[in-house]
């Protein structure tokens, strides 16, 4: 079997080539052709000579990889402050994630905001701006919240939101977090919402209300429904680019809206 070390390795080449791919997917490519000819029934001679183990070989046990890298728990409750905790998420190299993306997101808006909205894994314009909720899905997620008096750019926290990501680093294709990356990177979300100490959560999309709330439907099934997150009332939303797609799922995210605006009413 191969090592803990050989694996991460692998790993981290298997998403800097992703990253090279779709870098040259932007660029317009689309097929991979060579100079030359390849005959792919001339095995290299490294290959031709390898031999089999021998059948009583023994092999050392495989290392637990997770022994290899850092205690996120342990460096997200080292953490005083978001800032530390923003510098502590810059300098971790223990996610390959990290190593196809072109910036950390982090998070936008006032910490110091009543309401904190949480978001799916950044899209291509949020990992090119390193800021979330970017491009055009960030521009109606701005006009949603003020329609209920709130706003990214407020200076007082009654009157601000705050987001961040479900992850720091975009995830190639926008597949869903695998199970050990989100084992990984919960601790340091955990502790951003700790840090901001919102009084409301809106956690939009369906992987997010997955992870965060428990839900194991949809969003669609479960947009508008209330839980909690460490004691702090959540609600799920759609996200700005479900509606951006489905714009008849507007009349919803304005009920859940409405919703939201009543509880900050009080």
């Amino acid at each position: 079997m191969e090592s803990a070390q050989e694996s991460a390795a692998q790993s981290d080449n298997y998403f800097r080539d992703l990253a090279i791919l779709d870098w040259l997917g932007e660029l317009g490519a689309t097929e991979a052709i060579s100079e030359a000819g390849i005959n792919r029934y001339d095995l290299p001679e490294i290959t031709r000579q390898a031999k089999k183990p021998a059948l009583n070989s023994t092999k050392p046990a495989p290392q637990d990889i997770s022994e290899t890298l850092p205690d996120t728990r342990t460096l997200a409750a080292s953490c005083t402050d978001i800032e530390m905790l923003y510098q502590t998420v810059l300098a971790y190299d223990g996610c390959a994630l990290k190593k196809g993306a072109r910036n950390t997101v982090f998070s936008d808006g006032n910490p110091a905001a009543r309401v904190m909205v949480i978001g799916d894994t950044p899209d291509r314009d949020e990992d090119r701006s390193g800021c979330p909720y970017s491009g055009q899905a960030g521009g109606l997620l701005d006009k949603m919240f003020a329609a209920i008096g709130l706003s990214r750019q407020a200076e007082t926290g009654k009157d601000a939101f705050y987001t961040t990501c479900l992850s720091p680093w975009r995830v190639p294709q926008n597949r869903d977090l695998m199970d050990s990356e989100i084992q990984l990177l919960r601790p340091f979300l955990i502790r951003h919402i700790a840090l901001a100490k919102p009084e409301f959560l809106v956690v939009m999309g369906s992987q997010p209300s997955k992870i965060l709330l428990g839900f194991e439907k949809s969003i669609r099934h479960t947009r508008g429904q209330w839980a909690q997150v460490d004691g702090i009332p959540a609600i799920a939303m759609f996200s700005p680019a479900n509606l951006l797609r489905n714009p008849l799922n507007k009349r919803a995210a304005w009920a859940d809206l409405l919703a939201l605006g009543a509880r900050l009413k009080g």
